[in-house]
């Protein structure tokens, strides 16, 4: 607990109106968008930071007096990333928000870690280049907090995730120190990745103050495919033909009947209620090549069973469809009180069986689940709708979840594609990684903090 002398001393860093300390102030800083953690501690102090010196001065002085030091961006993770189990200081980089600067001909972008995606995504296709990592939060999450979590979204299929695109990042020690990791090049093979370490450690190892991003030419076009299938099965094979033809969609996104019925009901969108599983086929690249490659999916999906196969030509059609797609969890947190996005990925070829393998376990226990995810690199998200108030609820649904990410074990994968561990998976990490894995781990964890401020009790306890 910071002390009142404390929170002097770091009013002068930041300025005293920089520091909040009212109970009802902190209070929303307990929680990210995880909706429960089950701890519901709120920090000591929210500091709002506006230079990379003032990060160095507040870390300095926490470690000093051993006080926890939470990074916090949007908050819009959901693994309980950025609570505060054990109190301390939540360092508020909503300030910290600016483009530094944008270098088309080396093709790179320097951001400060509040930057929030959608405007980094935005200015870079402006200059016709693109940054691809798209999380379904892109429009109001930051840099920072995509960092943290090495977060992915839709075109993780073709063009990969965070840690793909981060050339060097400036970090803050836990003692304070200011270190830069990496070079702005496409090429470096001078030592260790360290830059790499710290993405998706979860603010763990280090705070993040600074990141140079790489970007790549604005492909010329795009077009969206939609088409409906009778079964998850036949869904999973259309994916699995339009890779046997060498296409590369930029996106291939599902939802399974459930979640379709549910954005129909909330927010309708002409989609067919009929159907087990909807694939949305993003196809991008040149013009020129835009009617060839169109064909070979159609014929690759209509081969696996598809019912209907239709393309989204202008951009408001393409909106329509992806914006029905992002309402998936909002609509299923229409369906009971609370709602709980998981995070689970499998092999390619496993796909069908982790997403028919989930519903049952959700029907076993009675739970209310719509899946939607990434099935081109076989990232599901289970939405389960609950009432967490609810005791018998929240333990078949801690059950459920149990036997889940067993399920995805034993397929040959693993517990969170792009969400982090957080709080939340603390407790089945061991199940996923090796045990010697995890003790280097915390080798790691033990050498850039060794008094444990950063973010303590994050991915795993030491």
């Amino acid at each position: 607990m910071l002390l009142k002398n404390d929170i002097e001393q770091i009013a002068r860093i930041v300025e005293r109106e920089n520091v909040l300390t009212g109970k009802e102030e902190l209070y929303c800083y307990a929680e990210d968008s995880m909706n429960f953690c089950g701890l519901h501690v709120s920090p000591d102090a929210v500091i709002f930071v506006e230079t990379i010196e003032q990060v160095q001065k507040v870390v300095r002085y926490a470690n000093s007096k051993k006080i926890p030091v939470v990074s916090r961006g949007a908050g819009t993770n959901m693994v309980g990333a950025c609570t505060c189990p054990k109190g301390g200081i939540v360092l508020n980089f909503s300030r910290m928000n600016k483009i530094l600067e944008l270098n088309t001909v080396d093709m790179t972008m320097t951001v400060q870690p509040g930057a929030v995606l959608g405007e980094i995504k935005h200015l870079a296709e402006e200059e016709g280049l693109f940054y691809p990592p798209d999380p379904s939060n892109y429009k109001v999450s930051t840099i920072g907090g995509s960092i943290a979590q090495s977060s992915g979204g839709a075109m993780g299929f073709k063009y990969g995730t965070t840690k793909d695109y981060i050339l060097s990042l400036k970090v803050v020690l836990a003692d304070g120190t200011l270190v830069k990791l990496g070079k702005g090049t496409i090429k470096d093979a001078a030592g260790y990745h360290l830059n790499q370490l710290i993405i998706g450690s979860e603010g763990t190892l280090a705070v993040v103050v600074e990141a140079e991003l790489k970007l790549i030419p604005k492909p010329q076009s795009s077009r969206t495919i939609l088409a409906y299938f009778n079964t998850l099965e036949a869904a999973a094979e259309g994916v699995n033909n339009i890779i046997k033809k060498k296409v590369f969609p930029a996106a291939i996104d599902f939802m399974d009947k459930n979640s379709i019925c549910t954005v129909e009901k909330f927010y309708p969108s002409g989609l067919n209620l009929d159907k087990e599983a909807m694939l949305l086929v993003v196809i991008d690249g040149f013009e020129s090549s835009m009617n060839f490659q169109q064909q070979e999916v159609f014929d690759a999906l209509n081969s696996a069973g598809a019912d209907f196969v239709e393309a989204a030509v202008t951009e408001e059609q393409k909106e329509a469809i992806w914006t029905a797609r992002r309402a998936s969890f909002a609509a299923t947190a229409k369906l009971a009180p609370d709602v709980l996005s998981d995070d689970i990925i499998v092999p390619r070829s496993k796909i069908s069986s982790m997403v028919r393998g989930c519903k049952d376990i959700c029907d076993k226990y009675g739970l209310m689940v719509c899946m939607v995810g990434h099935l081109g690199d076989g990232n599901i998200h289970p939405q389960i709708a609950l009432n967490l108030e609810n005791e018998d609820e929240f333990k078949k649904y801690c059950s459920a979840k149990a036997e889940i990410y067993e399920l995805a074990n034993s397929l040959g994968g693993t517990i969170s594609a792009e969400h982090g561990i957080g709080t939340e998976k603390i407790a089945y990490l061991t199940r996923t990684i090796d045990d010697e894995a995890l003790k280097y781990m915390k080798k790691v964890k033990e050498l850039f903090d060794p008094n444990n401020i950063l973010n303590p009790d994050k991915i795993f306890k030491l």
